[in-house]
């Protein structure tokens, strides 16, 4: 078996060989800055689009929505939700009370603080 061997031949750039620096001149052409212009106006036009697409139809006037008359009441130390909705609305059922104190307070979970005002919706009130 044999082993062939092929190497490039050397080259050495003319100026490079005189000891002169080569400088190259960067030109850009018309359709060179075309593609410039569109690659630094794409990520504007993304947002623009993202923001006309997400939030474009939001309606957050509340027009739709119904006002809810409510009252107050302080939470006292050992006050719960489930005790408050009972006290408030002592024939409905306090699941469906807690769940409308819940959304018109806008509480996430049933712990409340002592001494909060919470608004009881006034369908349940006396």
């Amino acid at each position: 078996m044999s082993t062939i061997s092929i190497q490039a031949p050397l080259t050495v750039p003319v100026a490079a060989a005189a000891g002169r620096s080569v400088s190259t001149r960067l030109r850009l052409t018309a359709r060179g800055r075309r593609l410039l212009v569109a690659l630094a106006a794409a990520p504007v036009l993304g947002a623009i689009a993202f923001s006309l697409l997400a939030g474009g139809s939001a309606v957050a006037s509340g027009e739709s929505a119904e006002p809810v008359a409510f009252e107050t009441v302080t939470v006292l130390p050992g006050d719960t939700l489930w005790s408050i909705a009972a006290d408030a609305a002592p024939g409905v059922d306090p699941r469906e009370v807690i769940d409308d104190i819940k959304s018109l307070n806008n509480l996430s979970s049933g712990m409340i603080q002592v001494g909060a005002s919470i608004a009881i919706p006034t369908a349940y009130s006396d």
